[in-house]
């Protein structure tokens, strides 16, 4: 694997970044620098991290990195569900948003187990 651009896992936390800004889009004008802003940073964070962590020469740093985006997708999601549940997003136009992020999820958590595996057997 020659790049981080080959990874699905990262293609598909590129599409839940995408996601989250056409949601934010959809989010009142007093929140762009609230619950908005913190929720872009959040998603955003998920690939960026996933990327910086395959650019790196390690099995170790990148399981670290892949760790952060984990908890960033965690952020993610939280911030998610409160602008849903404060009724600043309709439930149904971020479902397919947290679709996208539990995918991400399962993704990261089986990179992570297989890095984890391949370093204890080194």
């Amino acid at each position: 694997m020659a790049s981080y651009r080959d990874l699905l896992v990262w293609r598909k936390a590129m599409d839940l970044a995408e996601g989250a800004y056409a949601l934010g889009k959809l989010m009142p004008k007093a929140e762009q620098f609230r619950l908005t802003a913190q929720l872009l940073r959040a998603a955003v964070s998920v690939p960026a991290n996933i990327a910086e962590g395959r650019a790196r020469t390690g099995r170790r740093e990148f399981l670290h990195f892949l760790s952060i985006a984990s908890g960033s997708l965690a952020e993610t999601e939280t911030l998610l569900m409160l602008a849903v549940r404060s009724g600043l997003l309709e439930r149904e136009r971020a479902l397919p948003v947290f679709r996208t992020a539990e995918e991400v999820g399962r993704m990261l958590t089986a990179l992570k187990q297989n890095l984890s595996r391949k370093a204890s057997a080194a």
